[in-house]
């Protein structure tokens, strides 16, 4: 577990990471696939499917669930493993795909070579040595920084190039034709009218004080929402440049650095381009041949599933297109003109083609010019591989059997001792208690190691160094003692009275609606004070999908107006009271004079049927495959993590 917290919350991890997530992630949309055999009594205990020749095994399971509940901490620091429940079966079908995808590339004969693989392990900047470029040696101290075997991080890699390579195509390949999505269009300019209502619960307050057995009794019903969350005693030992002494760049070091990167210092040409890349040389040659015609490369490209933000690629130097592409591909492109475009070609992942948008001529600089420039950047980077030298050394006292206190002394480290915390870092008997900012996530992410366990080092936010984690006492979850929060718990009671006078009062009002009644007459007759007169509303069906694109869920009382029939009432729960939503019409949309909604409306059915074709493709790969699970190991991983099983590595 603390090689997925680390590499989760590393800058130069993040790339690993999350070609692992996107995989995960992108296949909840087609998780359902149900085609599968629910055998799997021939399957090794420790199997829970098998997919043609290649396996899913109770290991790989345990190392998706702690990658995504690290991914989850990064939101929500107390999240458990209980809090994935919605997430296993999803994750179990994605693994399961995956694995689906390696078995079919394997029995048709399509691999992906090391060059594709090493072209992308040399854009993680964490492998890159002092001069910019690709070290053996800085890829072999990231992979022991990150907990990571070179095997690992090739073969996630070589999952996402296939994924890149395989399942993309099959889902950019859809077109929609107008007349299909001209029904969603008109659906979205659909329009209701009707009235809205709020019994605010503070108009449900009132009445006697409750009595000291009424709170007892509250407090016996509600004893989990009372109850402190586990809690423990944390002994923090930071690692920053201050145990380095000084660290700097020299003379030679910057005259040599000057020298070797004569390109970027001397000056080097620049080209602005735009790029597509297909395994598929027809589809690649249609682009150029709509380039050539004329207008944007994006509006070129989009026919074949690519937005503008995929085919931008910007300013590159010919050094930084032969990595990407190929030198085939950089060298036509670095001679020919500004606004011409090259391609189809051969380039090292598929067939590129390119347009020139604009040339950046050579500006260089002097050493005098650079000096600060090249000084900075080489101490920073003397100072990362030192103090990643001093964690090595650290860890290895650790694993030799050194104590907490010897480590930090012989290091001296600077120790600060915090009070019993929860996973969130609030400390329950101490309430003015703050971490400092840089220990914020510490509790969060150091939560699973054991009393009993050798201490950690974790890596702190915004290139802060290290700490050195030791976990000093735990204390068990308990309910807080009632005499402790009885304000909180007569504040939740009475709370929890307004509520239930609220709804009841909804109810009430909900069924001299469905007498008959208008909405205004029934909240009228209803006689609460403080309940204000039912508002007006009137909304387009296509408002709604406003909330999803800035990240919001629709508010109920607008999601219930739309399932609504004429006439009908409906409550809905809010933060501050019970809302009572009544539709009184409904107008027809019509698209006809609207094309641009229409061609919305298209793109929006291209995407999901390409989701759809992807999962037929799965699906129809699976069948030819053959595919079994075994449910009872399946059953018993899930209880296994989800009920606490799965321990810290």
């Amino acid at each position: 577990m603390k090689t997925f917290r680390r590499l989760s919350k590393s800058k130069v991890g993040t790339g690993i990471l999350v070609l692992f997530l996107l995989l995960i992630l992108a296949s909840f949309a087609i998780a359902d696939i149900s085609n599968l055999s629910q055998g799997g009594g021939s399957l090794p205990q420790n199997t829970l499917a098998k997919v043609g020749d290649a396996e899913l095994t109770a290991a790989d399971l345990d190392t998706a669930m702690q990658r995504r509940l690290a991914q989850v901490r990064q939101q929500n620091p107390q999240a458990t493993y209980a809090d994935l429940a919605g997430d296993f079966d999803a994750i179990v079908n994605a693994l399961i795909q995956e694995r689906t995808l390696w078995a079919y590339a394997r029995k048709h004969g399509f691999t992906v070579s090391k060059k594709l693989v090493d072209a992308e392990i040399v854009k993680i900047p964490g492998v890159r040595g002092l001069d910019g470029r690709f070290s053996e040696q800085a890829y072999r101290a990231f992979l022991a920084q990150e907990r990571l075997t070179d095997a690992q991080v090739r073969r996630e890699i070589e999952t996402s190039l296939l994924q890149r390579l395989i399942i993309t195509p099959v889902a950019a390949s859809v077109r929609i034709a107008p007349g299909i999505a001209r029904p969603y269009a008109d659906a979205s300019l659909e329009q209701r009218s009707g009235s809205l209502a709020l019994l605010p619960f503070a108009a449900f307050t009132g009445g006697a004080a409750p009595t000291t057995a009424e709170l007892q009794t509250f407090y016996r019903q509600n004893v989990a929402r009372y109850t402190v969350p586990e809690r423990r005693t944390f002994r923090l030992a930071r690692i920053t440049n201050d145990q380095l002494g000084n660290v700097a760049a020299t003379d030679g070091e910057i005259a040599a650095y000057y020298q070797q990167n004569q390109a970027t210092f001397g000056g080097a040409e620049k080209r602005v381009i735009s790029r597509a890349t297909l395994p598929d040389q027809a589809a690649v040659a249609a682009i150029a041949q709509r380039a050539k015609a004329g207008g944007t490369f994006a509006a070129a490209a989009a026919p074949a599933g690519f937005s503008a933000a995929d085919v931008s690629v910007g300013p590159v130097t010919r050094a930084e297109l032969v990595t990407r592409a190929g030198e085939a591909v950089a060298a036509q492109v670095f001679s020919a003109p500004a606004g011409t475009v090259v391609g189809p070609v051969q380039s090292s992942t598929g067939f590129d083609v390119i347009k020139v948008e604009s040339i950046q001529t050579a500006a260089g600089r002097s050493l005098a010019d650079a000096r600060a420039e090249i000084a900075a950047q080489l101490t920073a980077e003397k100072r990362k591989n030192a103090i990643a030298d001093l964690v090595g050394k650290i860890e290895d006292s650790l694993a030799d059997g050194r104590t907490f206190e010897e480590v930090a002394t012989a290091n001296r480290l600077p120790v600060l001792v915090t009070p019993a915390l929860t996973r969130a870092g609030a400390a329950f008997d101490q309430p003015d208690f703050k971490l400092p900012p840089e220990y914020a996530a510490v509790p969060g992410a150091s939560f699973d190691i054991g009393a009993d366990d050798e201490p950690v080092v974790e890596p702190l936010p915004n290139d802060g160094g290290y700490v050195l984690v030791d976990v000093a006492e735990v204390i068990p979850a308990a309910p807080a003692p009632l005499a402790r929060i009885q304000d909180q718990v007569r504040t939740d009671f009475i709370a929890k009275r307004a509520q239930d006078r609220a709804n009841a009062a909804a109810s009430a009002i909900l069924q001299q609606v469905a007498q008959g009644r208008s909405l205004a007459e029934a909240v009228a007759a209803a006689g609460v004070s403080g309940v204000k007169p039912p508002e007006a509303v009137e909304l387009r069906r296509g408002a709604l999908a406003q909330f999803a694109q800035q990240g919001q869920d629709v508010p109920p009382p607008l999601r219930i107006l739309f399932t609504l029939a004429p006439g009908k009432a409906q409550r809905a729960a809010g933060p501050s009271g019970i809302y009572l939503v009544k539709l009184d019409r409904v107008v027809p949309g019509n698209a006809a004079s609207n094309p641009q909604l229409i061609a919305g409306e298209v793109t929006n059915l291209q995407r999901s049927a390409g989701e759809e074709l992807a999962l037929q493709w799965l699906a129809a790969a699976q069948k030819e495959l053959g595919v079994s699970r075994n449910e009872d190991a399946i059953r018993a991983a899930r209880s296994r993590i989800l009920g606490g099983g799965a321990q810290a590595e």
